[in-house]
């Protein structure tokens, strides 16, 4: 610890993202990335921009790229708002729309990232306990708040929520802004982006996406979230006063063909459900009990073995999940759902280890 740290900085305890390892075999099912590569369209975008032009800065406000999301979903481009990944579109969201007076509501077991963000920013947050059968209870939520924000499917449970569950939530929470954080809605969740269309769209709702997940691009770093145009006017000022230019050339122009290209994300998408399907069984007759998942993983567990104590056995075999230490998850592994040849390695691996109990 330095003695120049801000108080700021001397008091953060930071984001922890899952682990990159350099081990030469491996099987790796720890950060929610996509199993198949990107769309061809979008690598041939990016190398078409690979050229002189990178000596400009690029477009600002990525016009093209922003009519491109407003005419896959049915928006207009002030509809939309960019940014480096969807955690620095969620960095915005925390400063420009849930710093007030009030607590932020989220759930106690969802994205790591949103108590850190509070702190970093200085914002008031309170906790909303998943129900029983870890779910999101939205009656939990009609309270005063300064906001609410949650993943739909959640993380790391995989939990969904039907949109008129959220419809209904915001019928009744007026006077804040709610925050729909789809990153890994493609895998069978409805979006609430259909909410937004026309001049019925609710002046609170907020959706936030990746290109990091579905669209295979995590290497890119893309992100937005769409909404009514005066929350998406308040994130382009926090932006401008941030980083004018989040995004480049070579991500601008991969982000439009990969957004275009709906065939490849519903090829890929498609395989990853079906994985996930057959996964949930093989583990089901090793006798471990998963949550429902309408994401690109599971949360699982095997009631005679501690999630510690699979997660490293695991470790040494070059299968690499994530375990988390909170109280009521630590006997759970999120499982990413990889190809089927992982999913093999993956149940062959647990058999052993459950052999040996």
């Amino acid at each position: 610890m330095s003695r120049f740290w801000s108080p700021t900085v001397q008091n953060l305890t930071p984001y922890v993202p899952g682990e990159q390892p350099q081990m030469q075999r491996l099987v790796k099912l720890n950060t929610n990335e996509s199993p198949y590569g990107p769309s061809p369209k979008a690598l041939a975008a990016i190398n078409s921009q690979n050229n002189a032009d990178l000596r400009l800065y690029p477009d600002p406000e990525g016009l093209a790229l922003k009519k491109a999301i407003a005419h896959l979903h049915g928006l207009e481009p002030n509809q939309v708002f960019l940014g480096n990944g969807s955690d620095e579109v969620l960095a915005h969201v925390f400063l420009g729309l849930l710093k007030h007076q009030d607590a932020v509501l989220f759930p106690d077991i969802t994205y790591s990232f949103y108590p850190v963000y509070c702190k970093l920013f200085g914002i008031e947050y309170q906790t909303i306990p998943l129900g029983p059968e870890f779910e999101i209870r939205t009656a939990d939520y009609i309270k005063p708040n300064g906001g609410i924000i949650f993943p739909n499917p959640n993380a790391p449970t995989g939990k969904a929520l039907p949109r008129s569950e959220i419809e209904a939530l915001l019928s009744e929470n007026k006077n804040s802004v709610v925050v729909i954080d789809e990153a890994y809605v493609d895998y069978g969740t409805a979006s609430c982006i259909p909410l937004l269309h026309g001049a019925a769209c609710p002046e609170n709702l907020l959706v936030v996406h990746t290109l990091s997940k579905s669209r295979a691009l995590a290497g890119l770093r893309v992100g937005f979230a769409v909404g009514h145009p005066d929350l998406i006017a308040g994130l382009e000022r926090v932006k401008n006063s941030f980083n004018s230019y989040p995004l480049g050339r070579l991500a601008q122009a991969g982000a439009i063909a990969a957004i275009e290209d709906q065939a490849h994300l519903l090829e890929t998408t498609n395989k990853v459900m079906q994985t996930r399907k057959c996964l949930v069984e093989e583990l089901k007759a090793l006798g471990f009990e998963t949550l429902p998942s309408s994401a690109n993983f599971i949360l699982t567990r095997h009631p005679q073995r501690a999630g510690e104590d699979l997660y490293q056995a695991l470790r040494e075999r070059g299968i690499i999940v994530r375990h988390f230490k909170s109280p009521r998850i630590a006997d759970y592994l999120r499982i990413t759902i990889g190809t089927d040849e992982q999913s093999n390695e993956l149940v062959m691996a647990l058999k052993d280890i459950t052999n040996n109990l």
